[in-house]
């Protein structure tokens, strides 16, 4: 029983990182918390949905299709949104304020669309059957989740650690002022960061539909107030810190919901959130930023 409930709160656990990982990049490099991350993990599910059942596409070219599709709406909306308010030297809380009136607009305008009906994958794209391993069960939608997450955080850490484009990213977030003196784009930086951010939003929402096959609007909502527990609890622009903390966030979810009540279960997230903030406001991996005179 606890072995099928770690392995539980571990899938789950994966999906909160893979979400929270473009959220944690937008505020670590940009310096803004978007709230129209949460749309970008409905878009993602809903262009999947269309993929699959107009396009006849296999989950597996549906997946990155979505996720491409939705990170090129990110660029836009932060363009649309956020650009004039980077070109003004606007303070956070305009960012905050613009992308909170933009969510509500994209949702409603969403929900006219779509209404907010679940919506289903057609049978034929994935096989619901489970395996028994180790008297385990798991499908081959979890296995996907948790391939998909490790592959991905793999590759975003390569990206960042490894190349002289992650090298210009991380200078841009240490020190945009140093980083365009010099030569970095921080135009063509920002558009990078928006897309991937945006795809692996989009991402954690094909796989999160595809696990419980239920997809609407509003899903995306829900998985903001996860999104944020993880960011603070990991460290407020800290990637590993957003790994760590979704995989913890999950297992306590899952561990609650077994042994306590599946009611308490999304109580876990805020309680971490406010103990953390209590005890390590900048969170498990964060840096207390120096004062300056």
């Amino acid at each position: 029983m606890l072995a099928q409930q770690l392995l539980n709160g571990i899938l789950s656990g994966a999906v909160y990182a893979l979400f929270a990982l473009g959220f944690t990049l937008m505020f670590g490099v940009l310096g803004v918390i978007n709230l129209t991350y949460g749309f970008y993990f409905s878009t993602g599910a809903f262009i999947a949905l269309y993929a699959t059942h107009y396009l006849h596409m296999p989950i597996w070219a549906a997946l990155p299709f979505a996720a491409a599709v939705t990170g090129l709406i990110a660029i836009v909306i932060d363009e649309l949104l956020l650009g004039p308010l980077r070109r003004a030297k606007a303070p956070e809380l305009s960012s905050l304020m613009v992308t909170l009136g933009a969510t509500l607009l994209l949702y409603s305008l969403m929900t006219a669309w779509f209404t907010t009906d679940i919506r289903r994958f057609p049978p034929a794209v994935f096989d619901g059957g489970a395996f028994e391993i180790a008297g385990l069960r798991i499908t081959l939608s979890q296995i996907l989740i948790v391939a998909t997450t490790a592959l991905i955080v793999g590759a975003l850490a390569l990206l960042l650690q490894k190349t002289r484009l992650g090298l210009a990213v991380r200078a841009l977030a240490e020190n945009p002022d140093a980083a365009q003196l010099m030569g970095v784009n921080a135009g063509g930086i920002v558009r990078l960061v928006s897309f991937i951010s945006g795809a692996l939003g989009g991402a954690a929402g094909v796989l999160i539909g595809l696990n419980y096959n239920a997809i609407q609007p509003y899903m995306g909502e829900a998985m903001m107030l996860k999104g944020f527990a993880v960011i603070i609890v990991g460290g407020l622009g800290d990637i590993r810190g957003a790994v760590i903390a979704g995989l913890v966030l999950g297992l306590l979810e899952s561990v609650t919901a077994g042994y306590i009540a599946s009611s308490m279960k999304d109580a876990v997230g805020f309680l971490l959130l406010v103990l953390t903030l209590w005890f390590r406001p900048v969170g498990l991996f964060g840096r207390v930023a120096a004062k300056r005179a």
